[in-house]
């Protein structure tokens, strides 16, 4: 199929970008890896597209404030590559790998998955784990930071505006000796996956755990994080880390708060179960790069 007609409006700057979307409230088109199935499909059929491809201004990886914030129209494959993203947040390269295949990475945006709100993807989920957030930009000069863990609404729902533009998203670094990991299953390297997980461990000096939490994708409406510290506070190594008693515990905690939905794909019992076993595995990965086990 082909899209519905549609007016199209290809800005030139950041200031035109928001004008035309304030008088227009139209998609805003930047990888299109999403955008452009869904009008194909006449899914959606907006009656106009704002294509942002000319904002270089958008297209930065920078630090900030210990972290890392990503600008609107940084692809993919360039935040994958990015070294300093990856000795800041390797778990950000890990997530990368797993999205779809390298031709759609070469034009998809970090932003633009954001904003797309898959509850299967792996950067929202990546985003919640990491308490981080988005800048949203309208007409006027008017900016708001919107955390994610209110920016993710429902499946393809988030709590942009139609007039707004996200213009980056901000991805904190956690403090201490923190280990990070994301473990999922698909059908095929590139789909989406049947169930994932995102994990975060922090040690103390004496590789006690401090805290520990988990984020779910493809198990409900937006990533589900579950804050697994309390669970796992006694692991000390060479006894809890060996017999996996503590990672055991983590793992019923995550099976009793979610609740996924049943497909053609798998069923919600098998994605459940699935689920605990990954994030069994996800912690002990975590737990081992913060105690420097693995690099």
């Amino acid at each position: 199929m082909k899209p519905a007609p549609f007016g199209y409006h290809r800005p030139t700057d950041l200031d035109e970008a928001l004008d035309a979307l304030a008088r227009t409230k139209g998609k805003v088109l930047a990888g299109g890896q999403s955008l452009i199935p869904i009008l194909n499909m006449r899914l959606a059929e907006p009656a106009d597209i704002v294509d942002i491809n000319r904002l270089s201004e958008l297209a930065f990886i920078r630090t900030e404030n210990g972290g890392v914030r990503i600008g609107a129209l940084a692809r993919h494959s360039e935040v994958e590559r990015d070294g300093t993203t990856a000795a800041r947040l390797p778990i950000l390269e890990q997530a990368l790998h797993l999205v779809a295949h390298p031709v759609i990475r070469n034009r998809g945006t970090v932003v633009g998955s954001l904003v797309h709100a898959d509850p299967a993807a792996e950067l929202p989920a990546v985003l919640r784990l990491l308490g981080g957030s988005l800048t949203l930009a309208r007409a006027g000069g008017a900016t708001r930071t919107a955390p994610a863990a209110e920016f993710f609404l429902g499946p393809l729902e988030s709590a942009i505006e139609p007039d707004e533009l996200a213009t980056s998203a901000y991805f904190p670094v956690p403090p201490g000796r923190t280990g990070m990991d994301i473990s999922e299953l698909s059908r095929r390297h590139g789909d989406f996956a049947l169930a994932g997980v995102a994990t975060l461990v922090t040690v103390d000096d004496e590789r006690r755990v401090d805290t520990a939490k988990a984020a779910c994708f493809g198990v409900g409406a937006t990533p589900v994080l579950v804050d697994l510290s309390t669970t796992v506070s006694r692991l000390v190594p060479g006894s809890a880390a060996d017999d996996g008693q503590d990672w055991a515990a983590a793992s019923d905690l995550v099976r009793a708060t979610i609740d996924p939905d049943e497909d053609i794909h798998a069923t919600a019992a098998y994605r459940r179960h699935l689920t605990g076993v990954l994030t069994a595995r996800s912690l002990q990965a975590a737990w081992s790069r913060a105690v420097g086990e693995i690099q």
